[in-house]
């Protein structure tokens, strides 16, 4: 019987390094399914509906996940990715951006002190963030850079911006590690680092 596997999407950075995952472990990219919040993930994975459910560590709900569920949902294993590349995106007849939309997530990634307001929503996607700037509710916002790309001549690029190499924790029902135990690598680059030292 195979897996299923959960992330946010589609659409999403969770959707793109979810598939690279999937990939890398020779899985069949139809075993992935996409849900439009943790809370929905966490539901199916505690329900037996889900096996795992991938989910970046910088999302605002990475925090709740791990410790509210930690009786049920436990880190089965993590990774480092990078993500979609993202821009500030404006509205191409603004000539002055005043409003910023940014998803918590990423709102440290830029400079965006130049926007009076400053809208920060802790819920959903950057892909929501994106809807939110199609329908005009602020003059600009960070998303997606191939946003812009998707609705030809609606926005100008201000400012790019490469995605930061994220961790990546995939959950599940079992634990895998002993109350005073450790999980890491041996072939990590710490780990070759500290034997070089070492030698």
């Amino acid at each position: 019987m195979s897996s299923r596997f959960l992330t946010l999407g589609p659409g999403t950075n969770h959707a793109v390094v979810a598939a690279r995952y999937l990939e890398f472990h020779g899985v069949d990219p139809a075993q992935l399914e996409f849900v439009e919040t943790p809370d929905a993930a966490l539901a199916m994975l505690l329900g037996g509906e889900a096996d795992w459910f991938i989910l970046c560590s910088v999302h605002p709900a990475a925090p709740r996940a791990v410790g509210h569920f930690m009786r049920g949902v436990f880190i089965a294993d993590c990774f480092i990715a990078p993500s979609k590349k993202l821009a500030i995106l404006t509205h191409a007849d603004v000539a002055r951006p005043r409003s910023i939309g940014l998803f918590s997530a990423v709102e440290d990634y830029a400079d965006v002190s130049a926007w009076e307001t400053r809208v920060v929503i802790g819920e959903g996607s950057l892909v929501a963030v994106g809807a939110r700037l199609l329908a005009r509710e602020f003059d600009s916002a960070l998303v997606y850079a191939a946003f812009a790309d998707e609705h030809p001549g609606m926005f100008r690029v201000d400012a790019q911006i490469e995605s930061p190499d994220d961790a990546w924790l995939v959950l599940g029902r079992q634990r895998v590690v002993e109350p005073d135990g450790l999980v890491a690598r041996r072939d990590s680059a710490v780990a070759a680092t500290l034997h070089k030292q070492s030698g």
